[in-house]
């Protein structure tokens, strides 16, 4: 039977969190009344999480475990998720508890009722992160939408709910190291937004130091917005304008027999337009990395293993690749099956 929801959870070295997650989610799950499923996503985790994740399963079987082969990330694990999921809408949710799974219900229920295929989580009160993440956080928005024109929710991170429309839109873009934070509002599906209090971690500890931080910016910024390639054109059209005026400058001032003799202002023009050609060369870097990134054409994730495709009591590894269309991965009635078989055979 094809899930009405799927819960897809990012997961890299949670052991410490796994069980308290299981405690809260499960039972809230059953509550609800739906067919669901919980893609758990194992992104190469070094710790016991693999073991957990096995053991869950046997004991939990809507919970689908998918194990990558190496630690591929953040947002590719999400896009791993989203590939494998089934359900009619899905939410994607990280494993630290940071958001409350107790709040799928209401966004559920927003996506029925309003009509969405969108609905954000957002942070009503972030007490819980620092001055400087909250601080940040809203200057990088910002940034991003006066540059790109996309407008996210500074206060909503990857904890959304999606259509399945929304789904299969995401999964056929060909985009590496994609930001989905920035590709859903980009899409401009109709979306509605639930607030909620951030909590902290349950246990563990944070997955995604400074340096991830800032990779993840530069990603959002270069794979959403032209203006930094922009302004490096601007720039260099500023410099070339002040160079040929320093240029006329100094032929008036040698007609006209003046003489400037100090070396100061020699180096501080070559340093300055140094500075700005690095600069711009640093930011083309950047595009010339994605465009050589895509087409080399190499997958950002691979799987080494779903439960959905094992086998029956098989919980080892196993290479049995995903289907690509998520749409022909959805598990159909043996009945209907056997139906069609009767209407199609010949004779009959």
């Amino acid at each position: 039977m094809v899930p009405e929801l799927s819960v897809v959870i990012p997961m890299y070295n949670e052991q410490e969190v796994l069980p308290l997650l299981v405690e809260r989610l499960r039972p809230l799950l059953d509550g609800m009344g739906v067919r669901y499923e919980v893609v758990a996503v194992d992104d190469g985790s070094s710790d016991l999480t693999a073991a957990l994740l096995q053991r869950y399963h046997r004991e939990w079987p809507a919970l689908r475990v998918v194990r990558l082969r190496a630690n591929a990330g953040h947002q590719a694990a999400i896009s791993a998720g989203l590939v494998s999921a089934l359900g009619d809408y899905v939410v994607t949710l990280d494993a630290d508890l940071q958001d409350p799974p107790e709040v799928i219900p209401q966004m559920l229920a927003a996506a029925k009722d309003d009509g969405v295929d969108v609905v954000y989580g957002v942070r009503n009160d972030r007490s819980t992160d620092t001055w400087f993440k909250r601080a940040s956080a809203q200057a990088f928005y910002r940034l991003i939408t006066v540059m790109s024109q996309t407008k996210a929710h500074a206060d909503a991170g990857d904890f959304r709910l999606m259509s399945r429309a929304t789904v299969d839109a995401i999964n056929s873009l060909p985009e590496h190291n994609r930001v989905l934070r920035f590709i859903v509002p980009a899409l401009g599906f109709p979306s509605d937004t639930v607030e909620y209090k951030r909590d902290e971690r349950a246990a563990g500890t944070s997955k995604y130091p400074l340096i991830k931080m800032i990779r993840l910016s530069l990603d959002s910024l270069t794979g959403f917005s032209t203006a930094p390639l922009r302004m490096a054109t601007f720039a260099g059209l500023g410099g070339a304008v002040i160079a040929v005026l320093l240029f006329l400058y100094t032929l008036i001032a040698r007609s006209q027999g003046h003489t400037v003799a100090g070396w100061t202002s020699t180096v501080a023009i070559v340093s300055a337009f140094g500075a700005v050609q690095l600069v711009c060369v640093g930011i083309l870097g950047e595009y010339i990395g994605r465009m050589y990134a895509h087409m080399q054409g190499r997958p950002t994730y691979f799987i080494a293993y779903d439960s959905l495709t094992a086998g029956h009591g098989d919980h080892g590894p196993t290479d049995t690749p995903l289907p690509a269309n998520p749409a022909e991965g959805r598990i159909r009635e043996p009945a209907l099956d056997a139906e069609r078989t009767k209407v199609s055979a010949p004779g009959r």
